[in-house]
């Protein structure tokens, strides 16, 4: 039977750009106590549930993928670089997937950003070596899934990977509030630049709607693993705390897959400059 650590945590591109960890220092210094539990755990396998920002699915957008093979973009000054997806395991995990009742893309060749990048570089070994499993929950395209279904979704992944005997890290990576301004329309062929002007543009306003009311109560609800709450807060992100929280729904498929026990908050920070609600919390291993 596997054992799981569950971690879900915000990302955001500014923490890469701020090299020298000027900014987001009770995240960071919270991120890296998570870092060294993760490590005592010595996990045997990663499972990423991860958001797009419509780069790696931009015309085509699947509800839930998985990755056979990809790779991490080079962005906000992080390298990027090839996956370790373990292809035959992934395939197998798909076709149980599939098996119950969840009609799964399977993605090939595509470049994942910091949704997943990020997470990865935080919290494991800069030569680490584990398998990963990218998991793709789209939260950034509407129609976007709901809730509930997010929750079975990752409930059927933890079914699938019990099995497997190991030690399995699952992450949730994304939220809590923000509303990146690249998000606020529904075009899906940006360029780069484009996507610049518009954070430069609208970068004022995005640092002023972070809501660290929401942002608690959703790390409450975590606390006491209250699906009921967790599912109605997900349905209302956008109105209530900003496109951006709409990836919350990784954290709720995270959750599902590592089974029913609370979370345990290790930290909050609201980030203006990052125009984001940064928060870390942890089930397992902890």
């Amino acid at each position: 039977m596997s054992s799981y650590m569950t971690v879900c945590a915000s990302h955001a591109p500014g923490l890469d750009r701020d090299a020298a960890g000027v900014l987001g220092q009770d995240f960071r210094a919270a991120m890296a106590r998570v870092r060294r539990s993760v490590a005592e755990f010595d996990p045997e396998l990663v499972v990423v549930f991860g958001g797009d920002h419509r780069r790696a699915f931009a015309h085509v957008v699947p509800t839930f993928g998985v990755v056979l093979h990809g790779t991490l973009r080079a962005e906000g000054g992080a390298a990027g670089g090839p996956l370790p997806v373990p292809e035959p395991l992934v395939r197998r995990l798909a076709e149980s997937i599939i098996d119950r009742g969840f009609d799964l893309a399977v993605a090939r060749g595509v470049a994942l950003d910091h949704a997943f990048g990020q997470p990865l570089r935080l919290l494991l070994p800069e030569a680490a070596t584990v398998p990963v499993v990218p998991i793709a929950v789209n939260c950034a395209s509407p129609p976007l899934p709901a809730p509930g279904r997010v929750h079975e979704f990752g409930r059927v992944v933890g079914e699938v990977l019990e099995p497997l005997d190991r030690r399995i890290l699952l992450i949730g990576t994304g939220g809590l509030s923000h509303a990146p301004p690249s998000l606020l329309d529904e075009r899906h062929d940006k360029t780069e630049e484009e996507r610049r002007a518009q954070l430069e543009a609208g970068f004022e306003l995005a640092s002023r709607l972070v809501k660290p009311g929401w942002d608690m109560a959703f790390l409450r609800a975590m606390e006491k693993w209250d699906v009921e709450t967790l599912l109605a807060m997900a349905e209302h992100a956008t109105r209530e705390a900003g496109v951006g929280a709409n990836e919350v729904r990784t954290w709720i498929a995270a959750g599902a897959a590592g089974g029913t026990d609370p979370f345990s908050t290790v930290g909050y920070e609201p980030v203006s400059e990052w125009i984001t609600g940064m928060g870390i919390t942890v089930r397992g291993g902890w």
